[in-house]
């Protein structure tokens, strides 16, 4: 299963806000301290109450910053993985090492002790692997893996040497491997016993005692955030075929045209306490405090387009637009409304508005909840967007074929 899937099927358990919180943190976390650690993670889950396995995964999906470099990613992946998949990867790794290098060290009879020397790094390697295991049942297991691989892979290269005209050199006897395997899994516990016994003399830090600290300070981020957090309503609006407009018309009547219908979106949204939140192409996105006065500015709206078009709109077509409106929690650094960022309420105010009809206002059923009488107050259309119900609001002037004309419903 793919790493989205992954994701996918455990954010099905979750609610978003619980999602976006462990982004949060991680990312809060990552940028303070570097590659969350598992000690790190740890207390992400118990902070969260999601389960670690989910973090793992988040961490593991979180864009990394421009400025880390190929190991710091590198680093930060192997980190992100089970620590016992870690351990016995190791263990695998430094098995391949101490195999090849003994039998490479036979086949060539190495007399510089250059092959022997990194045959006894694989081994320490693999001693420390086991000694930070989380327990000795790992490191008892780690250990026995490193010696079964450790066997096979010498045996493996010194039948392939062998097979070399003029190199003939003995491999050890079957029967070892057993042998090998026990004393390789006794030097784990070992390992990992004294590591365990002596981590205060070595200067590491209790990972128990460093834990709670990263809890500490992950609840005083969580209270942070939450006093960021901020109830908001976002309208999405957005022209409808407006590159068919622009190669249509002439640049100059474009351009003023254009301007115009910005003029004219800011400042109906000022008239009803929101703030311009964002542009892109001929899109706008508006926030507000308020669901009804985020309601109400996108009728008036879609309503004063008749106006515009008869007296401001410079093209052979009048212009037409579709809104949505979301209403949803939102962290808003400073306070600041305008700071809202990479938030899912945006995202559906924007899903609502690409899903209605030319002239129409799609209102999610979150934001009808707060305008008196309802979603039946609105309209009786119903639409279904992303998971979330809405209504379809309609205004009864609507834009004529002509730029002058009008028509009721």
């Amino acid at each position: 299963m793919s790493l989205e899937n992954e994701l996918s099927v455990v954010k099905r358990t979750m609610s978003d806000d619980a999602v976006r919180e462990i982004h949060m943190l991680t990312a809060r976390l990552r940028a303070e301290f570097g590659e969350l650690d598992d000690n790190a993670i740890q207390a992400v889950s118990e902070a969260t109450g999601a389960p670690e396995d989910f973090v793992r995964l988040a961490v593991r999906s979180a864009p990394h910053q421009d400025k880390a470099t190929l190991l710091d990613r590198t680093r930060g992946s192997f980190l992100a993985f089970d620590p016992d998949l870690r351990r016995y990867t190791m263990a695998g790794v430094m098995a391949a090492v101490c195999g090849l290098t003994v039998a490479l060290s036979a086949a060539v009879r190495d007399s510089s002790g250059f092959l022997g020397t990194l045959a006894l790094i694989g081994i320490l390697g693999a001693a420390w692997n086991c000694a930070v295991s989380k327990n000795s049942k790992v490191a008892l297991c780690s250990g026995i893996a490193f010696g079964a691989l450790t066997f096979i892979v010498m045996t493996l290269f010194t039948f392939v040497f062998d097979l070399i005209p003029g190199v003939q050199i003995a491999g050890p006897a079957p029967g070892f491997l057993l042998a090998w395997m026990g004393l390789s899994g006794m030097l784990g516990v070992v390992s990992n016993t004294v590591f365990n016994a002596n981590r205060e003399k070595l200067g590491l830090r209790d990972p128990a005692q460093e834990r709670h600290e990263l809890l500490t300070q992950l609840q005083d981020i969580q209270d942070k955030l939450k006093s960021d957090e901020r109830f908001v309503t976002f309208l999405s609006i957005d022209i409808v075929g407006s590159t068919r407009i622009k190669s249509e018309n002439d640049t100059l009547m474009v351009e003023f045209t254009f301007n115009e219908y910005h003029k004219f979106v800011e400042s109906v949204v000022e008239r009803y306490g929101g703030k311009v939140h964002s542009t892109a192409g001929d899109g706008v996105t508006c926030v507000f405090e308020s669901p009804q006065m985020g309601y109400a500015a996108g009728r008036a709206l879609l309503a004063g387009l008749f106006e515009f078009n008869g007296f401001r709109n410079k093209l052979t077509k009048p212009i037409e637009v579709r809104a949505g409106v979301h209403t949803g929690s939102a962290h808003a650094p400073g306070q600041t409304l305008t700071n809202v960022n990479f938030s899912h309420v945006i995202d559906v105010s924007a899903h609502m508005q690409k899903a209605g009809d030319p002239g129409t206002l799609i209102v999610s059923e979150t934001t009808a909840q707060y305008v008196p009488g309802g979603l039946d107050a609105i309209g009786r259309e119903r639409l279904e967007v992303h998971d979330f119900s809405a209504v379809v609001w309609r205004p009864r002037v609507l834009v004529a074929p002509s730029v002058a004309g009008v028509s009721e419903s």
